[in-house]
């Protein structure tokens, strides 16, 4: 009997020893080196819903509004956006300018972009009504913050954040808004921006010889003043120079930063793979990355959708996005825009 009991408990152990080591050997296939973290690439930054576009309708030349259906949706701020997954599977950023209290349904608009790279003419062309689309968000990297005063500026689509601004000011607020167009025919919510901004408005339309006078715009500005700008990067430059003392400045652009005016190349070491490789001056990391690993996600190449999100694990990185937060950037990048600063990278892949 003592030499049953001694077999039983010795096989027992050997069945948990094994059991231990399969689910380390799954934890980690390299075994016994330490386990990796899981890469962070592709992961969508919020959870996703499946949504019906209730109305597909054109409200100024070349600018549709999208109106999709749920049910108890995720509250927003003014200032917020969608991440829309379109059929292809292409991944666009929209701003809301709806209703926040509605958590039934949300609305963004879109202006068609005809040598764009397919996502506006999708929406355009192939998106109809009764269609299930998948969305994730909202985030919001433009909210509305306190301040004493307020100065919009506003070129064509770049109205649609700042709209539900606008409808969620007190009444007693101090705010003026400069509204900039190709034709009054093609600025879309124009009649309702109308209304509800009166005198405080300036229209500048291009087909009615109207030029922007930022000048006069930020004439007596007070001290605090929050300037809120949306629209081409022409604009936002403008607005930038132009920026009175005493006044905080909140961009919100339609495409990042892409001059290649500075660039260096860099080496870049992809730590997982065992892979070097170089970054040219005229090229990004990701173009660097698909070249040896064809599988790496990504889809807006524009620094919004966060798809291209990698972990850096050395180096310093020129974070040219819009979307990460200062705690995510000190650890990670978006490949699709941003660079290294040094000569050097290496990445978590």
């Amino acid at each position: 009997m003592p030499k049953l009991r001694t077999v039983v408990v010795l096989a027992g152990a050997a069945l948990l020893a094994r059991r231990a080591l399969r689910r380390r050997v799954q934890d980690s296939p390299l075994w016994p080196l330490p386990a990796l973290d899981p890469p962070v690439s592709g992961r969508p930054r919020s959870r996703a819903l499946r949504l019906l576009l209730a109305s597909h309708e054109t409200v100024a030349e070349g600018v549709v509004r999208l109106r999709l259906e749920g049910r108890e949706l995720p509250r927003w701020e003014p200032g917020a956006h969608l991440d829309l997954v379109l059929p292809s599977g292409l991944v666009r950023q929209y701003s809301l300018c709806g209703d926040p209290e509605d958590t039934s349904s949300y609305t963004v608009a879109t202006r068609l972009v005809p040598d764009g790279r397919g996502g506006s003419r999708e929406v355009h062309e192939q998106l109809a009504e009764g269609m299930e689309l998948e969305v994730r968000g909202p985030r919001n990297r433009f909210p509305l913050v306190e301040a004493p005063s307020y100065v919009f500026v506003a070129g064509g689509i770049g109205i649609t954040p700042v709209l539900p601004m606008l409808r969620a000011l007190p009444e007693n607020a101090e705010w003026r808004l400069l509204y900039g167009g190709r034709s009054r025919a093609a600025m879309p919510f124009l009649e309702e921006v109308e209304k509800l901004a009166g005198d405080r408005l300036t229209v500048v339309a291009e087909d009615e010889e109207g030029r922007p006078d930022l000048d006069a715009l930020f004439t007596d500005v007070t001290e605090g003043a929050a300037v809120y700008c949306c629209g081409p990067e022409g604009l936002l430059a403008a607005v930038e120079e132009r920026l009175p003392a005493g006044a905080t400045l909140h961009l919100e652009r339609f495409a990042p930063r892409t001059s290649t005016d500075g660039n260096t190349a860099f080496e870049l070491e992809l730590r997982r793979s065992g892979r070097t490789v170089t970054v040219p001056a005229d090229s990004t990391v990701l173009a660097a990355v698909r070249e040896e690993l064809p599988d790496t996600a990504y889809s807006c190449e524009q620094g919004f959708c966060g798809t291209c999100q990698q972990r850096v694990l050395e180096g310093e990185v020129e974070h040219r996005d819009e979307l990460l937060t200062d705690t995510e950037r000190a650890d990670s990048m978006l490949i699709c825009v941003s660079r290294a600063r040094g000569e050097r990278l290496v990445l978590d892949m």
